[in-house]
């Protein structure tokens, strides 16, 4: 599914910028934490990615409820779950991390 694709509307303008934000973000703010200047540091850039994945669940979720049947793609749900992997992938990264760090005190 393509953000373009979707029917022209207000409504669908609203939620392709604000999936187009959370989406690029995700890879933008993944990037910066390789570069990051302590465990602390990395941790919180971690955080940063995952609130941007939980953004892009939340308005993914919006815009399967919204759309009418007729428009509806099997990918939407592909695109959901592949976000939930994403999900899962940076929580459990900061969990260890958070968890390997505090054992180090």
């Amino acid at each position: 599914m393509s953000l373009e694709s979707l029917p022209k509307s207000k409504v669908n303008s609203v939620l392709t910028f604000q999936l187009a934000k959370a989406s690029t973000s995700i890879g933008s703010n993944y990037e910066e934490s390789q570069a990051a200047e302590s465990g602390k540091d990395f941790i919180h850039k971690i955080g940063v990615v995952l609130k941007e994945a939980r953004a892009g669940n939340y308005w993914l979720g919006v815009l399967d409820a919204i759309l009418e049947d007729s428009f509806k793609y099997e990918k939407c749900e592909n695109i959901l779950s592949e976000n939930f992997k994403f999900k899962k992938i940076f929580s459990s990264i900061k969990l260890t991390l958070q968890q390997n760090l505090s054992q180090k005190k």
